[in-house]
């Protein structure tokens, strides 16, 4: 019996992701194939980065290390790299703490992840790449990249690796440090 798969349009401007380990081995018709195991990974992959997001959003740090693998890595360029769920935590929360204090009004952060790229999905791992944009209480705060590496872990996926880059920030930036 032939896997459930659904046929994806196929746009070549794109860089072409890797479905999974057998992809080379498809021929042309089934390239543009993703199997239903692709699917449901994607979908965790997402829930995982919305939860991350929600969850600081919310100021539910708990929450948001658990998006992470007990030993995952945390990259912010600029800052040196945090290693395990704890380091997360601390650093994050002096982060949101921040905004809460130095905030004249209710303070607000609502992070928005747009065009998500899965750049390779295995059953093993994913490699995922997504732009963000973030608003708080001044109005558009700053602007940036992650780049994911994710792991399966039971029926969820967890960040195995981070790297966030920010691209620019206002002057008056409540959470990033200014652009030059």
């Amino acid at each position: 019996m032939r896997p459930l798969a659904i046929k994806i349009a196929s746009w070549e401007n794109l860089p072409q992701p890797v479905y999974s380990v057998a992809h080379e081995q498809r021929t042309a018709e089934e390239s543009t194939t993703v199997e239903m195991w692709e699917l449901v990974a994607r979908e965790h992959i997402r829930d995982t980065l919305a939860r991350y997001n929600w969850s600081g959003d919310g100021g539910r740090l708990d929450d948001l290390a658990d998006t992470f693998c007990a030993d995952g890595l945390l990259e912010i360029r600029g800052f040196e790299p945090l290693r395990g769920r704890s380091e997360i935590v601390a650093f994050l929360g002096g982060v949101t703490g921040k905004i809460a204090v130095s905030a004249d009004v209710k303070p607000i952060v609502r992070h928005n992840v747009a065009n998500v790229l899965f750049n390779e999905v295995t059953r093993d791992h994913a490699q995922v790449s997504c732009y963000f944009t973030v608003v708080t209480h001044i109005g558009l705060d700053h602007v940036g990249r992650y780049r994911d590496t994710l792991v399966p872990d039971g029926d969820t996926w967890r960040i195995k690796h981070r790297k966030v880059s920010t691209d620019w920030a206002a002057p008056d930036s409540a959470m990033a440090q200014p652009s030059r």
